[in-house]
């Protein structure tokens, strides 16, 4: 039961995306259309993941043993930094599509502090390793559902007549406030 609030948390309640607010350059950047807004989900989804139980793995084997948990910061963007260039040159070679897709974005998950946040959130919680991995794939999958129903909703700006001040990025900026606002409705489950 506990596992399941965990899950309920990351995605709706505590949405890293939406409630907590990190990692809004890919969510305005990669959410003009679907397709790059479910591929970017997908892999934000396995590098949040991987990098979760990487610098877990990390920290509580080598920083904690060793008294060196001041370098936390520097060695979880070590390892997410080397996670997204795998991720690239993977995508580079199985999915060229969706590689030219995402652009610029798919390099700048490596800045992406949604992916820090999971990691460090992890460790300041003190999850066991089952509990970081299901927090960091409900974060990811949060992410994911916040970036395609604001896909969804900027798709539907292209049909709707939106006065010009308000077109491209400040409706996009009104429109994720109001989504955020959203989300806190469900602030009540926790």
């Amino acid at each position: 039961m506990n596992l399941i609030l965990l899950v309920i948390s990351a995605i709706l309640v505590k949405n890293i995306l939406l409630a907590q607010y990190l990692g809004n350059c890919p969510f305005l950047g990669v959410s003009k259309r679907m397709e790059t807004a479910i591929g970017m989900g997908m892999a934000v989804i396995f590098t949040m993941t991987v990098a979760s139980a990487i610098t877990w793995l990390v920290s509580r084997n080598i920083l904690v043993p060793f008294n060196l948990v001041h370098l936390q910061t520097i060695a979880f963007i070590l390892v997410i930094a080397a996670l997204v260039q795998f991720i690239e040159i993977f995508m580079k070679k199985t999915l060229p599509a969706l590689y030219q897709a995402l652009g610029i974005f798919l390099p700048l998950i490596t800045t992406n502090c949604a992916i820090l946040g999971v990691a460090l959130i992890s460790v300041k919680n003190d999850y066991r390793f089952v509990e970081m991995v299901i927090f960091s794939i409900a974060s990811a999958a949060g992410f994911a559902l916040a970036l395609v129903l604001f896909a969804g909703l900027r798709e539907r700006f292209r049909t709707a007549r939106i006065p010009q001040p308000l077109q491209d990025t400040a409706i996009a900026l009104i429109t994720a406030g109001l989504m955020s606002l959203a989300f806190m409705g469900f602030k009540g489950m926790a």
